[in-house]
């Protein structure tokens, strides 16, 4: 029973907020909690989310200090040599910004760290998907999947917790894993490709000063999220937003909310061109020391963003001002993740996640014992996504490689058909960073589920396959 309740939990609340019935704060708290009083546990609730809360917090805590991290280092002026670099190789041409998106993607995920990617490219790349009306969610989709390809990192999480959940080690696992992970990547690239020939095919290429002309001729502009167009209205006759935040420059509430137009700024009154280097060795020694723990990951941002604010804003009124400019990402993310402790905590414990575990070991045919590696790859893709990587590697796999070693199947391939599932399972709703991603975007969480999950689903596969191909897996 509790197997069949866990199932039809989680598909209420993926209908639900694919539907737009509920957004996804409200159904992360209410369904589960609706749930919890089915099985008969109610009285147990307030338990739960405690425990779901307690487990999440340091997640939520790294969330908010690392959004006004970045945030700030946007404000100084950071990456604006990334966006204009990322410009000039673009040269408005949605194809190329399409491939630029997930090439940025790549090589941010590097530091191991999914908030950071997603802060980072939706930084650079959203006023240019803004300007020429291009669809958001195919930035958030190419950015998400770029993103868990590259999350198999040893040190990004799946493969450490492979690792540790199975005694190996953790290069054993990843290095020869290293050629399936570079077909994935390429498929993400080729996908990019695609996708952008078909943004420049609905939108045609312009120059950036023909956009503007554009988008300044137009009376009024229709949020389409899905459809591509960018949020922001305004007039034929009002000139294009110049000064920073509260600059009192343009009024309307186009200027207020269009907070990706700041990027392209050069004048904005938050520059800070004198402390670029400064800036730019603090977040390098910043990724070292979160790369090499030498600090836990909330307590690097919390120092980050205080020394941050303290040098680029030593006037106090200047750093509340910074403080509040970011307050809206800062409360929608972590909010989001205290609400998926609730749905997690429920998940895990009233023993639901525990029966959809052993249900689906339970259900693999005898006659696939010798093919559990490629079991273990397709059981990824839905495991990783409904649980969280914890649950999958330190519940799941190890119960399905000691089935794989009574067949002669090796844990090294079972570790490694483990982390198939991973660009899928960065668009989970239970992955912290994919708020980041679609708050900072102004994407409707549904929508870019309905967008991204067929794409993601089909680069797992494409990197299993390859897999098995060169003999991986």
């Amino acid at each position: 029973m509790l197997t069949i309740l866990g199932f039809a939990m989680i598909a209420t609340f993926l209908v639900l907020i694919m539907l737009k019935k509920m957004s996804p704060l409200v159904a992360l708290v209410l369904i589960p909690a609706l749930f919890c009083v089915v099985v008969g546990k109610g009285a147990h609730l307030g338990d739960y989310v405690i425990d779901g809360v307690s487990s999440l917090a340091p997640t939520a805590a790294m969330l908010m200090f690392a959004i006004v991290y970045f945030g700030v280092m946007i404000d100084v002026g950071l990456f604006d040599p990334i966006v204009r670099g990322i410009l000039r190789f673009c040269k408005a041409d949605p194809m190329r910004i399409v491939v630029g998106t997930a090439v940025l993607a790549a090589i941010v995920s590097l530091d191991g760290d999914g908030s950071t990617t997603f802060m980072i490219t939706v930084s650079a790349m959203y006023p240019l998907y803004k300007r020429l009306k291009m669809s958001l969610v195919v930035m958030t989709g190419v950015a998400a999947m770029a993103n868990g390809v590259m999350n198999t990192l040893p040190w990004g999480g799946p493969t450490a917790r492979a690792a540790t959940a199975l005694k190996l080690d953790a290069s054993d696992i990843f290095v020869p894993m290293i050629p399936a992970l570079l077909v994935g990547l390429l498929g993400v690239f080729f996908l990019a490709y695609v996708l952008g020939l078909r943004e420049r095919k609905r939108l045609g290429v312009l120059t950036l000063d023909e956009a503007l002309v554009k988008e300044n001729a137009e009376e009024t502009e229709t949020v389409l999220v899905g459809a591509g167009s960018g949020a922001g209205s305004g007039t034929g006759k009002r000139p294009v937003p110049t000064g920073g935040p509260g600059s009192g420059t343009d009024a309307d509430a186009d200027a207020r909310e269009d907070d990706g137009f700041q990027g392209l700024d050069p004048n904005r009154p938050t520059l800070r061109p004198k402390l670029y280097w400064f800036n730019a060795l603090l977040t390098v020694a910043l990724l070292t020391a979160m790369i090499m723990e030498w600090l836990p990951i909330p307590v690097l941002f919390l120092l980050g963003a205080a020394l941050a604010l303290t040098v680029n804003f030593p006037h106090i009124p200047d750093q509340k001002a910074r403080i509040a400019a970011h307050a809206d990402n800062v409360l929608n993310v972590s909010g989001m993740v205290f609400a998926a402790a609730v749905f997690t905590g429920v998940l895990q414990g009233t023993g639901m996640v525990d029966h959809m575990a052993t249900w689906m070991v339970d259900v693999i045919p005898e006659g696939m014992g010798p093919h559990m590696a490629l079991v273990t790859g397709l059981l990824s893709l839905p495991l990783t996504y409904f649980m969280s990587n914890d649950g999958f590697y330190f519940g799941v796999l190890p119960v399905l490689a000691e089935a794989g070693a009574a067949h002669g199947v090796s844990p090294l391939e079972m570790a490694r058909a483990s982390l198939v599932g991973q660009p899928l399972h960065m668009s989970s709703p239970l992955v912290p960073a994919v708020y980041v991603l679609v708050g900072m975007a102004k994407v409707e969480f549904g929508d870019h589920t309905r967008f991204v999950v067929k794409w993601a689903a089909l680069t797992c596969l494409l990197i299993l396959g390859a897999g098995i191909l060169f003999g991986i897996i």
